[in-house]
């Protein structure tokens, strides 16, 4: 959708709550908006095999290759409210290991669209697992949902945590008890 088609709908909201798009404060708040979404949901622009397929090297490591912290920022499919927070991410190479900073891209590209936290969590496992073909892959992803908080329920201290794996940190507990070790360590 173009920006003016977007811009002339968010005018029309800020009709439809009552306001004056004519109004000082909100004579630039369309177009602001407008803008606003179309970031927000860029993901939709961007395939994330792509992304890990750019950069896929060959290498002998296999032991666990852990990216964590990575800041996720997204938006709730069923009220279009934020929900954001961390993914912690982890795979155990089968021959190839990816460049590093793709795996924070992965997570921008599933996490700016329209989401379910859920969803979100099992896109960016069945990525990295597809393009890269490891042992297995670990996902968790801990975020604070701003239709729960501001909205509905109102639990200003509520955390949703998803994981997601494959392979071995499924069949191995050793190795799922490490990622988890690892996730919760504070070793930086």
């Amino acid at each position: 959708m173009e920006n003016k088609q977007l811009q002339d709908l968010y005018k029309g909201v800020l009709e439809q709550l009552g306001e004056d798009p004519q109004r000082e404060g909100l004579l630039k708040t369309p177009e602001r908006v407008a803008k606003a979404m179309q970031f927000l949901t860029s993901g939709y622009e961007l395939n994330a095999d792509q992304i890990i397929e750019s950069a896929i090297f060959h290498e002998a490591y296999s032991e666990m290759v852990l990216v964590k912290d990575i800041e996720v920022y997204s938006m709730c499919e069923h009220h279009m409210l934020p929900f954001f927070g961390k993914a912690h991410i982890a795979y155990i190479p089968n021959g190839k290991i990816v460049g590093l900073s793709k795996i924070p891209r992965v997570v921008d590209a599933y996490a700016r669209r329209l989401q379910v936290q859920e969803r979100l969590t099992i896109e960016i496992r069945d990525c990295i697992q597809r393009t890269l073909a490891p042992l297995g892959v670990a996902v968790v992803v801990e975020c604070a949902h701003m239709c729960m908080q501001m909205r509905g329920v109102q639990k200003q201290n509520s955390v949703t945590t998803t994981s997601a794996f494959t392979g071995i940190f499924m069949t191995n507990d050793a190795t799922r008890r490490e990622f988890i070790n690892l996730v919760q360590a504070k070793i930086h």
